[in-house]
């Protein structure tokens, strides 16, 4: 009797023949990267940590600022990023999401350096191209996914449908929202000193700041024109552009999970006195977001 009760514990087995209970995954902090250098920049901040390879992708395992964190890449845009973060909620027990990354600013008051914490995400080129016709363009006949937002050219803003955990209803919208209790975190928490200078002794003319509040604004698209930034500006009212943030705060939003993303100005999207100042300050940009996203995870309570 004692060699069978051994066997049915190897076999997870017990009383009558119902599997014995898992125990609990242990629930972590999502923290992505949109590419190398912000990963690298977390990755010296983390102790205890492990590493699992799922799909070729990354993902450690460890202690960031306090927290239990799985930290991962997203690889660069929209579609990368949903997959991976799809991917990542599929695997492991996350609590919730916070994003890292560099972008590029729209709204003429910032400038590089600074960081930028948006109240909310929308994917600006899900679109219609209109049809050309002698007084203009014009969009698709019958299209009930129209925005109520202006046109650029024969570009017609478009919003989103999708369906949500615990929802049966099929919805269209064109923001997704931060987190408001993580939101409340970053405005309450302790001053960030943030980077002025790179390691080659390149300065930015004024000391970066932390904005914590209004639109940011994502697609597949790497912007470097000031025409469209000022559309984009005047049109979503946003702070900032990049190419990941708005599709993960889509996944995020169907899983019903809470995001936060912080983002650093590497450029201004095409609104850059010269050339576009990206090359020279992607590594200060993703130090800057990787010092605020460790003291927002210092301050966030357990």
């Amino acid at each position: 009797m004692r060699h069978i009760a051994r066997i049915l514990i190897f076999l997870g087995l017990t009383g009558l023949g119902m599997p014995a209970m898992a125990a609990e995954p242990e629930r972590r902090i999502a923290v992505i990267s949109a590419f190398e250098p912000e990963w690298i920049a977390l990755q010296k901040e983390m102790t205890g940590t492990s590493e699992q390879v799922i799909n070729g992708n990354r993902f450690l395992l460890g202690d960031l600022a306090g927290k239990k964190v799985v930290l991962f890449l997203s690889g660069v845009s929209m579609t990368n990023a949903a997959m991976t973060t799809q991917l990542a909620l599929d695997r492991f027990a996350i609590s919730s999401i916070v994003f890292s990354g560099v972008a590029g600013g729209i709204d003429p008051k910032l400038d590089v350096g600074d960081v930028v914490v948006a109240d909310r995400w929308a994917e600006y080129l899900e679109s219609a191209f209109g049809r050309k016709t002698p007084t203009g363009f014009v969009p698709p006949a019958g299209d009930d996914g129209q925005a109520d937002l202006p046109a650029y050219g024969m570009i017609f803003p478009r919003t989103i449908g999708l369906r949500r955990a615990g929802s049966d209803a099929y919805e269209r919208r064109t923001w997704f929202d931060s987190d408001p209790a993580m939101l409340a975190v970053a405005r309450a928490m302790p001053p960030v000193t943030l980077k002025r200078c790179t390691e080659e002794k390149k300065c930015l003319k004024a000391q970066p700041r932390v904005i914590v509040g209004g639109n940011g604004i994502s697609g597949p698209v790497y912007m470097d024109n000031a025409e469209y930034r000022d559309y984009a500006y005047r049109t979503f009212g946003a702070q900032v552009l990049d190419m990941e943030s708005a599709a993960v705060a889509h996944v995020a939003y169907a899983n019903a999970v809470p995001f936060i993303a912080f983002r650093s100005l590497s450029d201004l999207a095409g609104g850059d006195p010269g050339d576009n100042q990206g090359p020279t300050f992607y590594r200060l940009a993703s130090d800057n977001s990787a010092l605020v996203v460790t003291a927002f995870l210092k301050a966030l309570p357990e």
